[in-house]
This record gives C-alpha cells, structure tokens and sequence, in this order.
C-alpha cells in the first residue's frame, strides 16, 4: 500500500462529494439542512487532514494525519446517522449540534454562505440519488475514509519486534 496514494484518494474523494452537493444545491436545487453543511464541513476537515500527511512525510506528521481522518471520519458517520435517524424525522432541525457548529462556533455560514448556509429543514433536505438516501452516499464515503486512516496508521507504526 502506497500512503501518498491513499492519502491523496481518500482526499480527493471527499471534495469530490463537497463537489457534488455543490453541483446538487446550486444545479438541481437541493438545499442542504444543518446536518448536510456540517458534513461538508467534515469532508473539508479530512481532504485538509490528507493534504497534512502528503507534507508531512514523517512517522509523526502521517500518524497525526491518519489519526486526524480516522477521527473525523467516525464524526461523520455519527453526524450522517444522526441525520438519516434523527433529524430527518423532525420537521424543524434548527438551533441542533449542527448549527452550533458551523454557524456559532466556526461562523462558516456568514465567511461563505454559498458553500456553508442551512437553506432546508432536515425533513424536506431528505432525498435520494439513485434511489439511495443522500446521507447514506456521505455515509459510505466516510466508513471508506475511516477504514482508509486505520489502514494508514497501522502502515506507519513502527516494525514489529522493537
């Protein structure tokens, strides 16, 4: 297994699926609810996670990296579950963890509303593509993310024996 592969896969993946809910929101008019721009948020969080391990090229910087994705990999999994459970099932989902994230804490919704602004309530964001859940898609992609960081951290521990 090359990590510099895997990093950059993993990486290029996640703004890729920034890069469809793009295309989805401003194309096709699905507006995303909180729980879809905080998991744009995390897709952002892992591409730059992966961006850290190509430069970072020692056992520290690509363990820092791949524990980084590994973590918020397994965020994203909680927030798209959450989403798929919960929240869709709710007809508002406003003021939620997700708001508090992204709106309150990180003010991503006012530095670039285009990209991080909740413009659908949790119920009417719940669509599918392909006949799949929309959330279920950002699901897949962060298990194959979590699953890619464990699979970096375990190429970089130290040999066996020491």
């Amino acid at each position: 297994m090359n990590p510099d592969r895997l990093f950059a896969g993993v990486g290029l993946a996640c703004l890729g699926a920034v890069g469809a809910a793009l295309v989805s929101q401003h194309g096709y008019g699905m507006q995303p609810c909180p729980w879809c721009v905080l998991q744009r948020v995390i897709f952002l969080a892992i591409a730059i996670a992966c961006g850290l391990g190509l430069v970072w090229r020692s056992r520290a910087g690509r363990v820092t990296a791949a524990g980084s994705g590994l973590l918020l990999g397994l965020s994203g999994i909680a927030a798209a579950l959450w989403q798929h459970f919960q929240a869709a099932a709710s007809a508002s989902c406003n003021l939620t963890l997700a708001d508090k994230i992204v709106s309150g804490w990180l003010g991503l919704d006012s530095l670039w509303p285009d990209v991080f602004s909740a413009r659908a309530s949790c119920a009417d964001a719940a669509v599918n593509l392909l006949g799949v859940p929309y959330d279920f898609w950002s699901l897949a992609l962060f298990v194959v993310a979590s699953v890619a960081s464990v699979a970096l951290l375990r190429a970089v521990r130290p040999p066996s024996g020491r």
